[in-house]
């Protein structure tokens, strides 16, 4: 899945202008690429379960494919699609829809641990990163990188560093070592100097390749 990173307007995190400041002090590279992006941050107006079954839909496909399938889940399940909503519809039913077999037993999946509240987003505001990623992967379909992009893109976490992220480990080989590859480790040396605001930087680094629709 590639997670969209489009300007946004509003609701911009009450940390992220501390967060710049911070990085624009800390960081070489991103005091040359974050001027360049002023007045766009980080924002987010989906549900929990929104943006769990669009990272789901997006898995491992192009955005261009993500969005198109995301047009037919959604024209048949409501532009805001709710568990109960989709839960009405079976794995043949999703196909015909546009999404493939194991895609569509992951949302219903996913749609059965909300319906059933075997997820419990009222109490996430309390729960570190870590046991919201353990909660998460109970759900078929969702890994450590998708529970991470919840934590960014919906949950607005501060501190998140995504690892398995194609996407940050280019960026990273591209800004910090001449476009060598770059190993976890690598990366996870560089973002030493990022904490306690990984998210912010991952997210400027992301907006210095392309942006993508979401």
């Amino acid at each position: 899945m590639t997670q969209a990173i489009l300007p946004q307007q509003a609701c911009k995190p009450d940390y992220w202008d501390e967060a710049v400041n911070y990085l624009m002090k800390r960081d070489r590279i991103l005091r040359k690429i974050i001027p360049d992006h002023d007045g766009v941050w980080l924002a987010s107006n989906k549900t929990p379960f929104v943006t769990l079954a669009r990272a789901i839909v997006g898995q491992q496909v192009s955005v261009n494919t993500a969005e198109a399938t995301w047009k037919k889940f959604t024209a048949l399940c409501g532009s805001r699609p709710a568990p109960a909503k989709v839960l009405e519809y079976d794995v043949e039913q999703l196909r015909a829809a546009g999404l493939a077999k194991r895609k569509s037993e992951y949302i219903l999946d996913l749609a059965m641990h909300f319906n059933e509240k075997k997820v419990h987003p009222a109490k996430w505001s309390k729960m570190s990163d870590e046991e919201i990623v353990d909660e998460l992967c109970s759900i078929r379909g969702i890994g450590r990188w998708t529970a991470e992009m919840f934590l960014i893109f919906n949950l607005h976490r501060p501190d998140v560093l995504p690892l398995d992220d194609p996407r940050l480990l280019k960026a990273i080989s591209i800004h910090y070592f001449s476009g060598e590859p770059v190993s976890r480790y690598e990366a996870r040396e560089v973002a030493q100097t990022w904490q306690p605001w990984r998210t912010v930087a991952t997210w400027y680094l992301w907006r210095s390749q392309e942006s993508v629709a979401e």
